[in-house]
């Protein structure tokens, strides 16, 4: 079943240091079987007052992937430049498969 990372990129406090990140995440991701879902696209709230900034949602086969990949050796050095460089909120979120009746 699916799995996504969510991050909400809320403050950006080092351009330089996230540009390098950027350009050096999407190998890690894809090593993982990931995918990029949302790349800071917000097209409007719908309901209530959460306003993300920059949202971004990878998609990982599943969450034993999800957490591997943000918990590997791989990712550890480009999460903490992502660190160093931005104010971020993230979430590890499991999908679900529905089935429409008919």
């Amino acid at each position: 079943m699916a799995a996504y990372v969510f991050f909400d990129v809320r403050e950006i406090h080092d351009q330089d240091l996230l540009g390098s990140y950027r350009s050096r995440v999407f190998e890690t991701v894809e090593q993982f079987g990931g995918r990029y879902r949302v790349l800071g696209q917000m097209e409007g709230v719908l309901e209530g007052g959460w306003t993300p900034n920059i949202p971004v949602l990878i998609e990982f086969p599943d969450i034993e992937t999800a957490r591997a990949w943000y918990e590997s050796e791989t990712y550890a050095p480009l999460k903490k430049d992502r660190l160093a460089a931005a104010r971020c909120d993230s979430v590890l979120l499991g999908g679900f498969d529905h089935t429409p009746a008919g």
